[in-house]
């Protein structure tokens, strides 16, 4: 018969509604919270200031959208990050006999 119970993704039991962890949520919320607080102080009536009230909610949603092959665009942007910050130092060791360093043989 051979059947057997394998979850497609453990991982997303873990998260909230399957999506989120507890950073994602807080970050979003303090986005949604700023957004709120704008649009009480500032004059949404105008288009401009409804822009930018509205920016930080929409800033942080984008953040923490999902996406494939990684858990969210924040992860894919910190990646990046470090992909371009980090210092790379590659030590060569490879099959040569002298591994990079030359002899003056004559």
């Amino acid at each position: 018969m051979n059947t057997y119970l394998i979850p497609a993704n453990s991982k997303k039991s873990l998260l909230i509604f399957g999506w989120f962890n507890k950073f994602d949520l807080i970050l979003f919320a303090s986005g949604v919270g700023i957004t709120l607080l704008l649009m009480m102080i500032v004059p949404v009536e105008q288009l401009l200031f409804a822009i930018i009230a509205i920016l930080p909610a929409a800033v942080t949603l984008l953040l923490v959208l999902p996406i494939p092959n990684y858990h969210n665009v924040l992860t894919v942007i910190v990646a990046a990050w470090n992909f371009v910050t980090i210092r790379k130092c590659f030590i060569w060791k490879g099959w040569c006999l002298i591994d990079g360093e030359e002899t003056n043989k004559k």
